[in-house]
């Protein structure tokens, strides 16, 4: 029988399977060798031929070295020769059996009984052939039935082949360490199920407590009104009684009066003074009657339904706390975070299920949320509860890059948290409209537009003489043709207090207004104009024009009466060069740009420039203040062009929009609308595009 005492190693072979080897030691030989006593040569045993460890460190058995020592002359002496070194070995004064057992043939003797009852599989056709497992093609095979990569190995092949009677072991090994796995998960679901007994009992201690709390709130607050009724009946008691007692001492004073008169009455004989006593008393009589009856009564009664508190107590009473419950399975629970751009808020949702993977319609679960940029540091969220299974946490990534979401209900991780996501550096348009042409649907060198308070859209569509009008989402409403755009020249566009339009023309340097169906109202100049470019109106109606030719900035009145005109050419503070744009700040400051943004009072006093670091780089094309702290303004540089977001009060650039995937070319005039969009004329593009800023 070959023993699966084995010692096993791989070899490779270049152009066939991977065979493992093993080295087989022959059961026989083995027992021959080790586990024979080499004097009888009998097998050790546990009992007659036990195995005796002698000072020489060679084994007998117990029945030889009985034998040796009640040979002649070996009792006397007290000592014997070892039969195989022969080496005089003392007899212990126990006798053979005080000699010391052999451990090591005694654990060999163990393992091979172990061994013994051990089956090594043989192919049932040829017995002789031990079988074989490959681990690659997960079969088991005998190599002379079997052809090809299990076969002879002429086949080239990467198989890792073994002994199938090892194969068997590994197998039970791993039974047996999945099995330890199993065991260790399941004591671990255990212990998280007790730790969850124990909170559900803390938490219901910390229910029932909050409970008594509140109660007792209200039974406070009732005996407190208890003791003010009570406080209330004694007060008017009190002052009825005081009333009463007043009138019986008034009475009994009376009665004092009326006793001393008639004292001594049956002793007066003058007629005259009893018909006066008579006469007093018949005085008294009559002033009696007002003391007759009691000023006050007794008349006290309280009552509880006299109108709607009692039953609002009961109602209020029956609605008043509640137990809130849920069976939220956080490993269930979902979310999704969406693709985001640093600088932009998002929104990340998520979604609570039950243990049957129902979906939670009632809110309230404590959702607790990390958000942390890749350095560790925390990012600000915020929690809504939908209260219908749903939860939006909000956030707004201040730098681009990897970002990791941690969303935990009751404590525990819901499915796939953390989440890892990353902020682009880009924002891209979310929306566009236009293509070059003289369509419906088409631009040709679009320059600005405006926007009224219901958000619909008119954009100066000057190389076709026109204003397209759209509503907010881009649906196209109509045209308003060659009314102050003559000669293609129109190049700015604001909307007046009166909701009615002006345009500039730079060639024939008049402002026109019109109502938002076309119909024209006015029109007015200057004869300082020279190329006037851009307008805008400020709160008390004013209108600015900002004129390039000139280098200044004209101030009229709505009715087109000039008020003031303020700058000239040059770099300095104050000055202007290549004048493109004109808008109005918060405090009613007037903002100009070039290849700067300067801000001057609304009497034309320089103030400040805003990012004095972008001045000389190329040139704005737009600005506005959005009413809510921030500055747009378009810009193109030899490297491209953006928008860029300013912070109005410190002049810091926030950041800027690249449409890294949608490409400005020239953009021009913006609007901003209510919910932090930005629309941008791409004057290069022929187009309008509407991008998030916040």
């Amino acid at each position: 029988m070959l023993s699966s005492f084995q010692q096993a190693f791989k070899l490779r072979k270049m152009t066939s399977s991977t065979l493992v080897e093993t080295v087989s030691i022959d059961y026989e030989d083995f027992s021959e060798s080790f586990l024979t006593c080499g004097t009888c040569l009998c097998t050790y045993d546990g009992q007659e031929h036990t195995p005796k460890l002698l000072p020489c460190s060679h084994t007998v058995c117990r029945s030889c070295l009985e034998r040796i020592a009640a040979g002649n002359g070996v009792r006397d002496a007290g000592s014997f020769r070892c039969p195989i070194c022969r080496e005089t070995i003392p007899l212990p004064r126990g006798g053979v059996n005080a000699l010391p057992p052999s451990f090591l043939v005694n654990q060999l003797l163990d393992l091979m009984s172990r061994q013994r009852r051990e089956v090594i599989p043989k192919c049932s056709v040829h017995s002789s052939q031990e079988l074989l497992f490959c681990e690659t093609c997960d079969c088991v095979f005998c190599r002379v039935c079997t052809t090809g990569a299990h076969g002879n190995g002429t086949e080239s092949g990467q198989h890792t082949v073994i002994p199938f009677s090892i194969a068997i072991k590994r197998m039970s090994e791993i039974l047996l360490y999945k099995a330890h796995l199993c065991i260790s998960k399941l004591n671990r679901a255990a212990e998280n199920v007790n730790d969850e007994i124990t909170k559900l009992d803390a938490s219901a201690e910390d229910t029932f407590d909050s409970i008594d709390r509140s109660i007792q709130e209200i039974t406070s607050a009732i005996e407190h009104r208890r003791t003010e009724l009570v406080e209330l009946v004694k007060k008017l008691r009190n002052n009825k009684k005081k009333i009463l007692v007043d009138q019986l001492s008034i009475i009994e004073t009376e009665k004092e009066k009326v006793e001393q008169q008639c004292n001594g009455l049956q002793y007066q004989v003058e007629v005259r003074n009893i018909t006066n006593k008579i006469s007093d008393l018949n005085k008294k009589l009559d002033s009696l009657n007002a003391i007759m009856e009691p000023r006050e009564n007794a008349f006290l009664k309280y009552e509880h339904d006299h109108n709607s508190a009692s039953s609002d107590i009961e109602k209020a009473l029956k609605e008043f706390g509640r137990v809130r419950s849920s069976t939220t399975y956080p490993a269930l629970c979902s979310a999704l975070v969406a693709s985001c751009s640093a600088h932009l808020e998002t929104i990340a949702c998520i979604t609570a299920y039950d243990y049957h993977g129902t979906r939670q319609t009632d809110g309230g679960d404590p959702v607790v949320i990390d958000l942390r940029y890749e350095n560790g540091d925390s990012v600000k969220t915020h929690l809504l509860d939908r209260n219908n299974g749903m939860y939006d946490v909000s956030f707004l990534p201040e730098q681009p890059g990897n970002y990791k979401l941690n969303v935990t209900v009751f404590d525990r991780p819901i499915k796939d948290s953390p989440f890892h996501f990353v902020a682009s550096e880009h924002i891209n348009p979310i929306s566009k409209y236009g293509l070059r042409g003289s369509g419906d649907i088409h631009f040709l060198q679009p320059v600005g537009l405006a926007m009224s308070n219901c958000e619909k859209l008119f954009i100066l569509d000057t190389g076709n003489s026109r204003i397209k009008v759209l509503k907010k989402d881009f649906e196209l409403i109509g045209h308003i043709v060659n009314l102050g755009m003559e000669e293609r020249s129109g190049t700015g566009i604001a909307l007046s207090l009166k909701n009615t339009l002006l345009i500039v023309n730079w060639r024939t340097k008049y402002i026109t207004e019109i109502d938002t169906e076309g119909s024209f109202i006015q029109k007015f100049t200057h004869p300082d104009f020279v190329e006037p470019i851009d307008l805008a109106v400020n709160s008390k109606g004013h209108i600015l024009v900002a004129d390039n030719g000139a280098s200044s900035v004209f101030v009229f009145e709505s009715t087109g009466n000039f008020i003031q005109k303020f700058g000239k050419k040059g770099n300095e503070p104050g000055m202007f060069n290549l004048m493109t744009s004109i808008t109005v700040g918060p405090q009613e400051e007037i903002i100009v740009s070039d290849s700067r943004i300067q801000v001057f009072s609304s009497a034309g006093k320089y103030l400040r420039e805003i990012y004095s670091e972008g001045k000389g780089k190329s040139h704005y094309g737009g600005i506005i203040y959005d009413g809510k702290g921030n500055l747009l303004a378009t810009r193109c540089e030899k490297n491209g062009s953006f928008v860029q977001v300013f912070s109005y009060q410190s002049g810091n650039l926030q950041f800027s929009i690249d449409s890294h995937e949608s490409k400005l070319k020239r953009p021009s005039g913006l609007e901003v609308t209510k919910n932090y969009h930005v629309i941008v004329v791409d004057l290069g593009n022929d187009c309008i595009k509407k991008f998030r800023y916040r």
